[in-house]
């Protein structure tokens, strides 16, 4: 497994790491644990480093799943968590500085752990001062509670006044071939402030791997995808360009479409870690593949000539998602 740096922190992971999410969340009833717990340590045992989990996934039950599957590998594994939402209002937003340092004690206990390598906030709360944010990780740093701060789905603007009072280490927002939001200012943002950036959801929800057609039925309980404006039947049928254009290229290269998906994200930069996840063991080996897959100028070219005449179908979230966005 190849290892990259989150921008100019001294954070080092592998190319790719793990969202561990959908195990307990998000896409459907949770994931048996004795086989969630297999994968994940099979993915250690392959070189993945980067395990990424919140308080809000399950919630609560994702983080504890992931501290027991990684406690025998602690010293090996970066753990990256998030805070920020109000468990008791969801999808109402805290990060009032005494919420954020409950919630990291809670989640160390949780994740069996003394330290949370990568302490994200989930969502930027309009109500309080991100300098107010950036000051109380800062606080459980110096404590030695967290190692690194992190962001998720903030602006510009927000990511440099952070970063003002405090080192960001890297940015998490959702980035694929059909999610393109972050290259206007939040990746040239980034950049020029040595900060690393790690894609959710790099495969689309699953969308880019060619294994959801406009046929299947997403259960509105227990799959978000269900009022995603991007995963209605007809989205999907317009969106499935996308996936064509995936799959020439993968059969070019003796790929897979998802593993195309990953290859052209890690061919974006050098600091760019995509964090895709699963419930399987080979389709967990078949994300880590994409580092293997070398796409070439040309190749790169072809894709964004082919996908500059596509146009993406349906919002990438829920009008309610959406609303939690800096922007």
């Amino acid at each position: 497994m190849q290892k990259r740096k989150l921008g100019k922190s001294n954070l080092e992971v592998s190319a790719i790491g793990f969202g561990c999410m959908g195990m307990s969340f998000g896409y459907g009833p949770a994931a048996d644990k004795k086989q969630a717990i297999s994968v994940i340590r099979a993915a250690v045992e392959r070189g993945v480093t980067l395990f990424d989990t919140a308080e809000v996934y399950g919630p609560l039950t994702n983080e504890e799943l992931v501290g027991e599957a990684l406690a025998p590998f602690r010293d090996k594994v970066v753990i990256a968590t998030k805070y920020g939402f109000d468990l008791a209002a969801f999808p109402g937003l805290n990060s009032r500085p005494e919420h954020i340092k409950q919630v990291a004690e809670a989640s160390l206990k949780r994740l069996k752990t003394d330290v949370i390598d990568l302490f994200y906030q989930h969502r930027v709360d309009p109500k309080v001062p991100i300098e107010d944010v950036a000051g109380t990780v800062k606080g459980l740093i110096q404590e030695g509670k967290v190692r690194h701060f992190g962001l998720s789905e903030a602006g510009a603007k927000t990511i440099r006044r952070a970063h003002a009072v405090h080192p960001v280490a890297a940015v998490q927002s959702e980035y694929s071939l059909w999610t393109r939001d972050p290259e206007a200012e939040v990746l040239p943002t980034v950049e020029e402030l040595g900060i690393g950036f790690v894609p959710w959801s790099p495969l689309g929800q699953g969308f880019l791997t060619g294994k959801v057609d406009s046929t299947m039925t997403f259960d509105s309980t227990s799959d978000l995808r269900a009022s995603f404006p991007r995963f209605t039947p007809e989205a999907r049928k317009v969106n499935q360009s996308v996936v064509d254009l995936l799959s020439a290229i993968a059969k070019r290269k003796k790929a897979t479409p998802a593993q195309i998906a990953l290859a052209w994200l890690l061919a974006q930069r050098p600091w760019i870690v995509p964090i895709p996840g699963t419930r399987k063991l080979e389709r967990m080996i078949e994300n880590i593949g994409a580092v293997e897959v070398e796409l070439t100028s040309a190749d790169l070219r072809e894709i964004e000539n082919v996908f500059s005449k596509i146009t993406v179908r349906g919002a990438r979230l829920s009008e309610e998602h959406m609303k939690l966005i800096d922007r």
